[in-house]
């Protein structure tokens, strides 16, 4: 099973998590100082907030998987189609142990894709990635540094 995922950076988290359970009718399934989070099946979505040191708005938007088969079958796909991926494994974000793989779209709108394993104690990094060998990032990150292969040199 596929679910979609999106992240939203919000300014006051309490403001947020008040209006996305008015939107959902469900309180959120996690809750931290700085998070929260929504696993529903109608729709279909794990939507996250957090009250970080990002822009508002739609930080990332993703895939996520049950497995790291169906993670591997995704990353392999988009590597197929000429894309730059950042993979990164094991790796800690939103209080979540997970393996990922991170693209731009054509439009440059940041996609993760990314396999859940365990949970975390802590967010995890949240450093922005300066090149794509970099794994420690967290949520987002990568996405100056991730560029189709075939896009021109710009600013």
């Amino acid at each position: 099973m596929k679910r979609l995922h999106l992240h939203v950076s919000v300014p006051d988290l309490a403001q947020s998590i008040q209006f996305y359970e008015t939107l959902f009718g469900a309180p959120p399934t996690v809750v931290k100082g700085d998070y929260a989070k929504w696993m529903l099946d109608d729709p279909k979505v794990n939507l996250a907030i957090s009250q970080r040191d990002r822009a508002g708005g739609i930080d990332h938007v993703g895939i996520q998987v049950d497995s790291a088969e169906e993670l591997g079958e995704l990353a392999t796909r988009l590597k197929a189609a000429g894309n730059v991926t950042l993979d990164q494994d094991a790796t800690t974000c939103c209080y979540a142990q997970s393996d990922k793989s991170w693209v731009n779209d054509p439009a440059g709108v940041r996609w993760e894709t990314f396999y859940t394993f365990g949970e975390a104690t802590s967010y995890g990094e949240d450093e922005p990635l300066v090149a794509p060998a970099s794994a420690s990032a967290c949520c987002g990150a990568p996405a100056p540094a991730l560029e189709p292969k075939t896009a021109p040199a710009c600013c």
